[in-house]
Parts: C-alpha cells; sequence; structure tokens
C-alpha cells in the first residue's frame, strides 16, 4: 500500500508547531510564576524591558540627589568664611554615608530648572535665594520633587537683604516661633518616637545640638506638616509645657503639593555628643532620605500591642508610711499593678504592711549609695565598688526575707548612681534601677557588662516632690493639670510616664484623688500601665529583635524579622511604613511552614501593622507585603 508522505509531513509539522506553542506558554507561565515570586504583584512593564531600563543598563545610573552649594549665601558671610563650603561637605558625607548617588550643583543651576533632573534637592543652610531659585524650588516639590532643606532657608535675597520667613510658612507649613538662645553651648533636642523619620531611634531621645549656628524654633499650622521634635525643657523653661512643645518643633516633615519635603531647624554640623549621639542622628539621617526617596521603612513598636506609651505607678514609702493603704482601693479599682519602693529600714519596722504589697505589684529597694558633698558641689561623692555592692545585697536580701519574693529593681538616694553601681547591681542579681535625670530619654536604656544587662530607667516626669513641696500646690485641680502635661508630653514622644510618689504627699487622704484623676487620664490615653520590671523585661528582649525592610518590586516590600536573643518573642507589633497609599494589602511568607502573622491595614494609609508571636531564640521569618497603589 502507497504511503502518502504529504500527509505525514504535514502532520509532524503541525505537531512540533504545536509543542513549540507549548513550551513556548509553558516558559512565558514560568517567566510569570517566577516574576511574581520576586517581585509580587507586576504590570506588563516586568514582561519586557522599556526605554528607561535600556538607559541605565546602556549608559548607568545618573545621580538623583542634588545638593545646592549657595554662592548667594557664601557672599553674604564675612570674607574668608569657610561656612557653606564646610557645611555642604558634611551633607556630601552623609549622603554618600546612605548610599545615595548625588552631584552637588548651583544657584544657576536651579534657577535654569535643572532641579528637575533629580528626584532629591538637598538645601543646606542657604539663606540667601534669588526669587528666580524660589519659583523653580516650588515648582519642583509641587510637581513632585523632595527636599531636605536646613536652617533659615531662602530668608534672604541674593543680593542679601532681608525677605522674611514666607518660604518657611509657605512651603513647610509652619511659622517662625524663635531663635535658640546661645545662652548654653549646647541644647537638648527631643525626638519623637513612632514615626518613620525616627524608626529604630528610642523615643524622647535627647540630641545635644550645639547653638553657634542660632537653631531655629518653629511651630507647625498645617495639617499636611508633622512635628517630629521639639527644643522646650520643662525642667529649665517656664510656661506651659503643651504650649512650650508647640513653638518649639525641631524638625517638620510632610508634604507640599505632590512632593514631600523634611525641614531641620539645625544644621547637621552642630550635633555632639558621644558616640550614641551620633548613631542615632546617622539613623535619623537614614530615615528621612528613605522617606523623602519612598524607601520603605521598618520598625518595632516602642510598647507592646497597641499601646501608644506606658506608664508606672511608683510610691516611695519615705515616712507616714501608713498612708500606703489609700493607693491600694485606687489599683484595685481598675485591676492595677504598682512598683514600691522601700528602704529595708523602714521594711524592718513594717513587716506585714510591706508584705501585703506584693499583692499589689512589686517591693523594689532603696539604698544610700553615696551623696554631693555639698548642695553647690556637681561632684558626686559616691561610696566605692566595695561598699555599694555590700549595701545593695543586704537591701536585697532583707525586703526579699520579709515579702518572700524577688527583688528586682534598686532606687538610690538622691539618684546618683555611677559605673560601679552598674558593675554592683549586676553582681546582687538586680535588673532595673530607677534614677532622676534632667535631659535623659524617657525610656528604658539597656547596658550590658558580658552576658548581663541592667535597664536604667529615667524619672524624666515631675513628682510630688516638686508639685505639692516645692510648687505648692495644694489644690487637687492644679495638682492634675501639672501631672496631665507631663503625661501629654510622654505621649507625645511614645516613650514611658513615670507618676513616682510618697506616701507623706500623694498618698495622704486630701490628695489621693488625683492619683486616681491620673491614672484614668493615662487609660484614656492609650498608656500601658504597668510595673518596672515588665518594662524591664519587654524591653531587654526587645531590644534583641532584628528586623530590615526591602522593596522587592513596585508593589512589593520583604520584612525580615529575627532573634537572636535567649528567649521567645510575643506580642510584637511590626509596623512597616510602605511609602505608598496602598489598599488590598496581602501578606505571605517566604517559607511555607512559617507562622503567619496577623495584618491590619486602613484603606489609602502607607502603614502596615503586622503582629507577631512567638518568635522563638535563633528565629528569623520573611514576610512579603503587596499591596495595590492608591492615587493620593
Amino acid at each position: 500500500m502507497a504511503i502518502n508522505k504529504n500527509k505525514r509531513v504535514g502532520t509532524n509539522q503541525f505537531l512540533i508547531l504545536l509543542t513549540g506553542i507549548i513550551v513556548l506558554a509553558g516558559s512565558i507561565l514560568t517567566y510569570i510564576f517566577v516574576l511574581r515570586g520576586v517581585y509580587g504583584r507586576f504590570s506588563t512593564s516586568y514582561l519586557m524591558p522599556d526605554v528607561n531600563l535600556v538607559k541605565k543598563v546602556t549608559f548607568g545610573t545618573k545621580p538623583k540627589v542634588a545638593i545646592l552649594y549657595s554662592r548667594y549665601t557664601e557672599n553674604m558671610l564675612p570674607k574668608g568664611s569657610s561656612w557653606v563650603n564646610d557645611n555642604v561637605k558634611t551633607w556630601e558625607k552623609f549622603v554618600g554615608g546612605s548610599k545615595f548617588d548625588f552631584d552637588v550643583i548651583s544657584d544657576q543651576d536651579v534657577e535654569l530648572g535643572k532641579v528637575f533632573n533629580y528626584n532629591l534637592l538637598i538645601i543646606p543652610g542657604s539663606k540667601s535665594l534669588s526669587d528666580r531659585e524660589i519659583i523653580e524650588i516650588k515648582k519642583f516639590i509641587n510637581e513632585g520633587g523632595s527636599i531636605f532643606a536646613s536652617g533659615g532657608i531662602a530668608t534672604y535675597s541674593d543680593e542679601g537683604k532681608w525677605r522674611g520667613w514666607d518660604f518657611l510658612s509657605e512651603v513647610f507649613g509652619c511659622r517662625f516661633a524663635g531663635e535658640v538662645k546661645s545662652g548654653d553651648a549646647t541644647k537638648i533636642h527631643t525626638l519623637r518616637g513612632g514615626l518613620p523619620l525616627t524608626a529604630n531611634i528610642p523615643p524622647g531621645y535627647p540630641l545635644k545640638i550645639a547653638t553657634w549656628d542660632r537653631p531655629i524654633a518653629a511651630q507647625v499650622l498645617d495639617p499636611r506638616a508633622v512635628q517630629a521634635s521639639f527644643w522646650y525643657n520643662y525642667r529649665l523653661e517656664g510656661g506651659l509645657t503643651r504650649l512650650g512643645i508647640k513653638k518649639s518643633a525641631g524638625i517638620v516633615y510632610g508634604r507640599y503639593g505632590a512632593g514631600r519635603f523634611v525641614w531641620m531647624g539645625f544644621e547637621i554640623n552642630s550635633i555632639i555628643g558621644i558616640q550614641e549621639d551620633y548613631i542615632y542622628f546617622d539613623r535619623l539621617f537614614n530615615n528621612c532620605m528613605h522617606w523623602l526617596s519612598y524607601v520603605p521603612i521598618a520598625y518595632i513598636k516602642s510598647w507592646p500591642g497597641n499601646y501608644s506609651a506606658a506608664a508606672v505607678i511608683a510610691p516611695e514609702l519615705s515616712s507616714e508610711v501608713k498612708n500606703i493603704d489609700n493607693l491600694i482601693p485606687v489599683l484595685k479599682k481598675d485591676t492595677l499593678r504598682a512598683t514600691f519602693f522601700v528602704d529595708p529600714q523602714i521594711a524592718i519596722q513594717n513587716k506585714n504592711l510591706v508584705r501585703s504589697l506584693t499583692n499589689y505589684g512589686e517591693v523594689a529597694a532603696i539604698s544610700d549609695i553615696g551623696y554631693l558633698s555639698s548642695v553647690n558641689d556637681t561632684s558626686n561623692k559616691l561610696d566605692s565598688y566595695d561598699v555599694q555592692l555590700q549595701k545593695l545585697k543586704n537591701a536585697k536580701s532583707t525586703i526579699e526575707s520579709i515579702t518572700n519574693s524577688t527583688v528586682h529593681g534598686f532606687l538610690p538616694y538622691y539618684s546618683l548612681f555611677d559605673q560601679n553601681t552598674i558593675q554592683a547591681l549586676i553582681k546582687s542579681n538586680y535588673s532595673y534601677v530607677l534614677t532622676d535625670s534632667l535631659t535623659d530619654r524617657s525610656v528604658p536604656k539597656t547596658v550590658v557588662r558580658g552576658e548581663k544587662r541592667v535597664s536604667i530607667m529615667t524619672k524624666a516626669a515631675r513628682d510630688d516632690y516638686e508639685v505639692i513641696r516645692d510648687f505648692d500646690l495644694t489644690s487637687n485641680d492644679f495638682q492634675f493639670y501639672t501631672y496631665q502635661e507631663d503625661v501629654d508630653r510622654t505621649l507625645f514622644e511614645g516613650g514611658m510616664y513615670i507618676f513616682k510618689m510618697h506616701t507623706q504627699y500623694q498618698c495622704t487622704n486630701q490628695n489621693i484623688g488625683v492619683v486616681d484623676r491620673v491614672i484614668q487620664d493615662l487609660k484614656k490615653k492609650n498608656f500601658w500601665i504597668t510595673t518596672f520590671s515588665d518594662i524591664q523585661k519587654w524591653y531587654s528582649r526587645r531590644d534583641r529583635l532584628e528586623i530590615r525592610a526591602d522593596r522587592r518590586g513596585e508593589t512589593r516590600v520583604a520584612v525580615n524579622v529575627s532573634n537572636p536573643g535567649k528567649f521567645t518573642l510575643n506580642n510584637l507589633t511590626i509596623e512597616v511604613y510602605l511609602n505608598d497609599n496602598a489598599k488590598n494589602v496581602g501578606v505571605s511568607t517566604e517559607i511555607i511552614g512559617t507562622k503567619k502573622a496577623k495584618v491590619k491595614h486602613e484603606y489609602k494609609s502607607k502603614k502596615v501593622l503586622l503582629y507577631l508571636n512567638d518568635l522563638k531564640p535563633g528565629e528569623s521569618r520573611t514576610y512579603y507585603i503587596d499591596y495595590d497603589k492608591v492615587n493620593a
């Protein structure tokens, strides 16, 4: 029988074509699957290179950050001054350290509109700008560019004539409130917590700023601008605390048109202090650069769950110790626990009373380990290490034998301690020490010695010694309003409020009602009211957490969370600032079997909250956050 060769050839060609189509389709599906695995949700632009991608590959990536070297400002300064040059060099160092490419441009470059070749314009200490520069800068940010500025920007014309503060109010949404007085060589500049700009910086951290450049304070007036810090120091300055904070903004960030800005009222050359200060300022600077460049930022919230701040009720049994009984019903009413401080001798004299306090919280020790030699002497005369160690051990053992519970905390008389104290505390197995400080941050600071740690708690709020004894505020209303000012300041910082009181003042019958009012105010404002030991445990474990966020595509952010410590971590809240208005947010894990995280996101919000539990020692998790962009 004859074979139809033409038919066989046709059939083979069809099979080859069909097989090719199947292989091609499979390859495309595999490619799409790989892209989705890497970038999450993506548009068709990922499927093939576009013109911009070809340019990047062929010619390289051009710098997107410009730093203005303002000759107009330099011309205003005394002949031979290197202030502008020094300032710009410092900005170059920080921008380079943030791994951003940059160009240094001139006033004329801005006037000619060359700023539109960049995404971010840095304007360091440029007091003198031309009218044309101001027009171009406003156009630049209004059309979606970002600005990072410092000092009294554009307050003078290019001819050195006073122009005023119009640029500050129009672009940055705040008004000039005054120059920081240069009576002191340095000024404390307090940072707020819980903001993208202050991510991974302790709430209430006090940066030290030199006053030689006459820093500027502002008051935010526009809702598009956010106050990120303040100059006001309630300990040293008069007036109302709330108003003092409001009128002393040192860092403001927000939007102008389609663009973004960060303004600092000081020059970065003015940052001084110890190594820790430079570390945290470097972190602040990087956060600012990332926020302005739409890079995602992730950080763990300062307090567990959804709490905005923390508070501790801390009574001291000093004299008239029986008045502590007035506090117990207040604590029982809201099922709260306090930290009671007691001297070992007072504990011996009131054993049953002190023992009963363990039902309402923890009992901590007080001891005299040294003092100031005179009222005008600022050098302390603390005991030697051996003497301190013995006193700490005796105080701990005495109170533990009375209460049958472990003593974790210590309060030194006169609030003084030194490195010998730290060593003695660790040797005696204390977990924390409470001290009084004029300028320190309002969250615990963990000090590490070998494998052991001790937390330093700072009483950064007024107690009844000041409110009742020193201010002579006998009115309950005046007492409450004074405490409430510190509560509001702590809430603004996102820190820890310590309500320290004494049995002969706030715990008396006529004053105890104020304690209940403060507690109700704390609860209404979402404070975590707990003991020092609970806060020490939380911060000791929280400080060990490592977190990193990276953008993996236009609408995917990868968040890596690791626990290198020795304890399982629970009740963690990770805040991820996407830097995009988002909708349809979904979270997946990199590895199958990874414990899922609970997610909270509001429509069009840039912020995603991840709630994590049971993060075991040595465990690392990677979560992918996918979302759709929403036009602002």
